[in-house]
């Protein structure tokens, strides 16, 4: 009850209040022990019945509204998904659902119906590959001791942290040579269908674009973004047969990972509002095409509450 007052607090009805948005992108079926921290069915339920007990949970859409106005309720929050996983459909939605509860669901448009991401490409390589040691010396990366799950997990992170920033196009060539390198064939069904998408709003949720191949978008020139940003925003449109007005920065992070030219163009193709990563809630008169989100990882409601308080008081 303590904590609940100090969020109250935090974040009070009405001009006062402060929007916290969450962020995710994978709910597993199950605990992945290559990577324990990852969101998974269990966790997932026990965040939504936390959610439900403490906070007043918005769609996306509505809750910027009403930030605008200054008609928040108190504790306001939304629940974000980033990308398009299949697992947004087949584990988040039943568990949102059990719990009455909305999200907004980024969807990278390139790598529905098949496609998939050039780091779960990297990611799939390493956990299924069974050679001690892959040696990507020819592509300039080196030699990877594969012996352990630790030794997995720390090559996942440094290729990943490597290829992050690479031109669109070198980053699938390089990830589907790597993948060849290690005598693996990674999956084509992590992302979702667009009938899964379909079906995500026909349930109730809401659809935002997210690019279509999920470029860095401050390594493009304003035009290249443009069509990035135009052509998921177009797909998701046709495909839905309704108008697409919420949109997600690729990775999110301001200065880094898009810049003030990118916001423009965001306004200009008639989105209402975009979404960043950077940590914090919004509060009345803030850029509702930087609206801040953030992940809390925490594992115990007591320590998730406080998280949630920390980042509002970071507002």
């Amino acid at each position: 009850m303590l904590l609940k007052a100090l969020l109250h607090w935090a974040s009070p009805p009405g001009v006062r209040a402060h929007l916290s948005v969450l962020i995710y992108h994978r709910v597993l079926p199950e605990s992945d022990e290559l990577f324990p921290d990852e969101m998974h069915a269990r966790r997932f339920d026990g965040l939504c019945d936390w959610m439900v007990s403490g906070f007043n949970v918005l769609p996306l859409d509505e809750a910027l509204l009403r930030l605008t106005a200054g008609t928040l309720p108190a504790r306001a929050a939304c629940i974000t998904f980033d990308d398009g996983y299949a697992d947004n459909y087949h584990v988040a939605l039943p568990i949102l659902q059990r719990h009455g509860l909305t999200a907004t669901f980024f969807i990278a448009s390139g790598f529905l119906n098949g496609g998939r991401m050039w780091n779960d490409t990297i990611i799939e390589s390493i956990r299924s590959s069974t050679l001690p040691v892959l040696d990507l010396s020819s592509l300039g990366l080196g030699r990877y001791v594969l012996s352990s799950i630790d030794d997995r997990r720390a090559a996942i992170g440094s290729l990943i942290d490597i290829v992050k920033y690479w031109p669109v196009e070198d980053r699938i060539a390089l990830t589907e040579r790597m993948a060849y390198l290690a005598r693996v064939q990674p999956p084509h069904d992590l992302m979702m269908t667009s009938q899964e998408v379909k079906a995500l709003r026909h349930a109730g949720m809401q659809i935002g674009a997210h690019t279509v191949s999920h470029p860095i978008l401050a390594r493009l020139t304003d035009e290249q973004a443009r069509e990035e940003i135009r052509g998921s925003k177009h797909f998701l449109e046709q495909m839905l047969g309704e108008r697409v007005g919420l949109f997600a920065y690729p990775n999110g992070k301001p200065g880094e990972d898009y810049t003030p030219q990118t916001v423009d163009v965001v306004r200009s193709l008639g989105f209402d509002a975009a979404v960043s990563t950077r940590w914090g809630a919004s509060g009345i008169g803030d850029d509702l095409f930087q609206i801040r989100r953030f992940t809390p990882w925490d594992q115990t409601r007591l320590r998730f509450g406080a998280r949630m308080l920390a980042n509002l008081r970071s507002a």
